[in-house]
């Protein structure tokens, strides 16, 4: 009104317009009928529908690959084969990221495709989720987990739970690099899996080798729902193993038995089946069932019921803190639904509850390795 842009009488009608098209609005909406609860269509509606199929390699041919080449690998696999794929993070375009996983891939597929962003996680995830609303996939890269902490309410709100509320697929990827045993401190080697965990809407897988790494990356693009990848900083170049050069994907939700034995099991992901494998090696009179989960959520429960039917005591292993950790869930499932096979309490071994400290003597004690063949041999003692 100071700048006579409008006058009362104005101002009086647009108001009696609004609320009339407000109460017209209400009328319509209080005519309908409350909807009546059904538990199994409220489940199924977190995620979007999708019937993942599992694909194999077209050759036999085979390559060694590091850890983090597999990574690469079915990165580029996956923007060959879906040309709606863009890739957002800091410093990956020309730079070919932090860790160099994406170098090349701007020659390759243009800076179009393989974006460079601010520091704002929150903005570059929102982006990704307004592609798929655009009927693009995108791969947001977190160049830490710890930083996901600035874009938890894109991820945990809007990614989450879109489906949910109006159906809208989150075809997004969020990449994030993880864990400690580098020496790099409490905002750069943090665990943060279990944050997620308790989301429903989320899928969330973890690899510990190099086949999976890349199998898991290609079915998640496939997938329409929103993912977020974990991989070990300090498995990139640590690892290598002979794998698929060809395109394929590996079963979300399935986990894998990678060493067989009798005596217990142990059910873990990612650094831990190493570590789990490793310590085993030093018992050379303990036989061992190790499970690695590979997808977090939705996670194995039928490969969990099955090994601790075979041995009866069970020990879950993770690298995230003890309190509220994953392996919480599911140590509290294992007593709910398998306490009838157990010879002994189901018994959890994971890090310190404390930040991450940067010295390397500090940091090898706040992780569970050091402690994890006195676990095992308490549970057995059962």
């Amino acid at each position: 009104m100071q700048e006579k842009l409008l006058d009362q009488k104005q101002i009086d009608s647009i108001r009696k317009k609004l609320k009339k098209e407000i109460e017209a609005g209400l009328a319509e909406a209080f005519k309908e009928t409350p909807p009546t609860p059904n538990t199994l269509t409220e489940l199924h509606d977190v995620y979007a529908p999708f019937e993942q199929p599992v694909i194999t390699p077209a050759s036999d041919a085979k390559t060694e690959k590091r850890f983090i080449d597999a990574i690469s690998d079915g990165l580029r696999q996956s923007m060959e084969r879906h040309d709606n794929l863009v890739l957002m993070g800091q410093d990956i375009a020309d730079y070919g990221g932090v860790f160099k996983i994406t170098e090349g891939f701007v020659q390759q597929f243009g800076k179009e495709r393989v974006r460079n962003t601010p520091l704002c996680e929150s903005a570059i995830i929102g982006t990704g989720l307004g592609l798929s609303i655009k009927g693009m996939k995108a791969m947001v890269e977190m160049q830490f987990a710890d930083f996901v902490t600035e874009g938890f309410n894109q991820i945990v709100n809007n990614l989450a739970k879109i489906h949910w509320r109006w159906g809208q697929p989150a075809d997004v990827v969020v990449r994030m690099p993880t864990g400690a045993g580098t020496a790099a401190g409490p905002f750069h080697s943090q665990s943060n899996e279990a944050w997620f965990f308790h989301t429903p809407g989320l899928k969330i897988v973890y690899p510990s080798n190099p086949y999976d790494a890349k199998g898991l990356l290609c079915a998640a693009f496939n997938d329409p729902n929103p993912y977020l990848y974990f991989e070990h900083k300090l498995l990139y170049r640590s690892i290598k193993a002979h794998i698929p050069d060809d395109y394929y994907t590996v079963e979300i939700g399935k986990a894998k038995l990678v060493n067989e034995g009798n005596d217990l099991s142990i059910v873990t992901y990612g650094m831990g089946v190493h570590w789990a494998q490793e310590i085993l090696q030093q018992l050379p009179g303990v036989s061992a069932d190790v499970l690695d989960l590979r997808t977090l959520l939705p996670w194995d429960k039928e490969a969990v019921l099955e090994t601790v039917k075979k041995t009866h005591r069970v020990l879950v292993l993770h690298e995230d803190t003890l309190t509220g950790g994953i392996g919480a869930e599911i140590a509290a499932w294992i007593s709910e639904h398998a306490f009838q096979y157990l010879d002994a309490p189901v018994m959890r071994e994971a890090s310190l509850d404390t930040a991450i400290p940067f010295v390397a003597t500090l940091e090898q004690n706040f992780l569970p390795k050091g402690r994890l063949k006195n676990r095992i041999e308490m549970l057995l003692k059962f």
